[in-house]
């Protein structure tokens, strides 16, 4: 792997210029530093611009208008010129523009989102995104396209009184080489379940005690894969959480079914006694030798039979996640899976673009095998099309938008749904526009502090989360739900 190191003589500007150059160059290590040393880009700041050069001495310089601007006056602009020079510079010498233009951040819609609900119109959104971020007509139009749904969709959430809920069940069959959350084994913790629901389930009776007077809008019971739980303790959750708090004001219940070797007749006839709206199936590809390689440790089979055995058991709102981008796929795979998926006619598709993270042992199987995801990440454009082909054929829209760090092809994860089947506890963690209480090992609670209008602009948002290890958090139950105290004592 090459490295690009990149020089700037001004410190807090590091994040944005080394996501930005990331984007460009995705299979080199950036190093971003502050002051002179070897470098292959160079970045310099004064009272009159920004100058931009590299080795070769190829120099850019971009003057402010007034000659005289003060560039630590307004970090926000000075940030937005920046990256749009960079990127300019980059763009210039690798004779390539990126579909998501200067933008780095995982929610592109927040911006759309904002100004709509400020009564900004949709003309002067496209010119300021243009102009701003330089965004390609295709991703500038989904993102306000999916923002007014977002909005839409949000109508008659409790901003200010209200509160979504998330539940973390961190245990799965097996992990996936791909997945950073927080998930071990079900083999290595099938003896202490019941201690962790212990905790979990203090936890809960703390949350519902504090929220008394409060709004629940949405509960998510995600993971890990909840359904990796026997069908005692799905009760045994289940049960809690309906004695605990007011059901009536639900507008939407989650739970991730996830796995397909996950899912029993038993676990959804546990499911079924309860009002939750809304099952995940995923099946991540339908080819079973990319299954086989990222450690699904299922076979497309079994997907075929978790989803026909849910729909068979009256679940009306299915959703299911595929991954583009995944090692040794190409555009003929994905349009398979795609096929395959359109046979089975879920309610909602979430389509992912892969994201290697660190934490994940994909990183380290590519190094191992050979794969080459750059080269590959140049069809993800259109394989993402394909997906969204297939969407449209199904009869779905695209509701929600989110991107990651160092995703293939520097694309996004966009969820498509059929009317009124659209996921909202998604565009809620994704827009931050409700406080989220989450429970449970590896979760992290958010608390927004709305301001005027009808989602926004926030005034703040404060998190505070809880400790990852399992039995960790089983031991310091009470100090996650200290936390949680200070974080909404006042």
């Amino acid at each position: 792997m090459s490295t690009i190191n990149v020089t700037v003589n001004e410190k807090g500007f590091e994040y944005d210029i080394h996501s930005l150059v990331k984007a460009f160059y995705p299979e080199s290590e950036v190093k971003v530093e502050i002051g002179d040393c070897d470098y292959d880009i160079a970045i310099a700041f004064d009272n009159s611009g920004i100058s931009i050069k590299d080795t070769s001495g190829k120099v850019r310089i971009e003057e402010y208008a007034d000659g005289e601007k003060d560039l630590v006056e307004d970090r926000t602009e000075i940030k937005n010129v920046l990256k749009k020079l960079v990127y300019v510079f980059l763009s210039q010498k690798e004779g390539r523009e990126l579909p998501w233009g200067t933008l780095t951040g995982i929610r592109p819609t927040k911006i759309p989102m904002t100004m709509l609900n400020n009564g900004v119109s949709e003309d002067e959104i496209r010119k300021y995104m243009k102009e701003v971020y330089l965004l390609s007509d295709e991703k500038m139009n989904l993102a306000i396209d999916i923002a007014k749904r977002e909005k839409k969709l949000l109508g008659n959430i409790h901003y200010k009184d209200g509160y979504s809920l998330y539940i973390g069940i961190p245990f799965c069959p097996t992990t996936c080489l791909y997945c950073s959350f927080t998930s071990y084994a079900i083999s290595s913790w099938k003896k202490r379940v019941d201690e962790y629901l212990d905790a979990l389930c203090h936890e809960l009776e703390y949350v519902a005690k504090s929220n008394e007077g409060n709004i629940l809008d949405t509960i998510y019971i995600g993971g890990g894969t909840p359904t990796t739980l026997e069908p005692e303790h799905l009760e045994r959750l289940l049960s809690k959480i309906v004695s605990l708090f007011n059901m009536d004001s639900i507008q939407e219940f989650t739970i991730e079914a996830g796995r397909p070797d996950s899912i029993t007749p038993e676990k959804l006839d546990v499911i079924r006694k309860y009002p939750v709206t809304r099952i995940s199936v995923n099946p991540q590809t339908m080819n079973q030798k990319t299954l086989d390689l990222i450690g699904r440790r299922h076979s497309v089979e079994q997907v075929k039979e978790a989803f026909q055995l849910a729909r068979s058991k009256g679940f009306n709102n299915i959703n299911m996640d595929i991954i583009l981008g995944l090692p040794g796929e190409d555009i003929q795979d994905v349009a398979y899976t795609i096929d395959e998926i359109k046979k089975l006619n879920p309610d909602s598709l979430t389509i992912h673009s892969l994201a290697i993270k660190r934490a994940s042992k994909l990183a380290q199987v590519i190094s191992e095998k050979g794969f080459d995801l750059i080269a590959n990440s140049g069809s993800t454009d259109a394989a993402m099309e394909v997906g969204a082909a297939g969407t449209k054929a199904m009869g779905m829209e695209p509701y929600y938008l989110y991107r990651q760090k160092n995703m293939s092809g520097n694309l996004e994860n966009v969820g498509f749904s059929k009317e009124g089947k659209e996921g909202i506890y998604n565009i809620l963690i994704m827009e931050e526009v409700q406080t989220i209480i989450a429970c449970g090992a590896g979760t992290v609670t958010k608390r927004v502090y709305p301001g005027d209008g009808v989602s926004g602009p926030n005034i703040r948002i404060e998190r505070c989360d809880n400790v990852k290890d399992v039995a960790l958090y089983i031991e310091k139950i009470d100090e996650m739900i200290n936390r949680k105290r200070e974080l909404f004592k006042d």
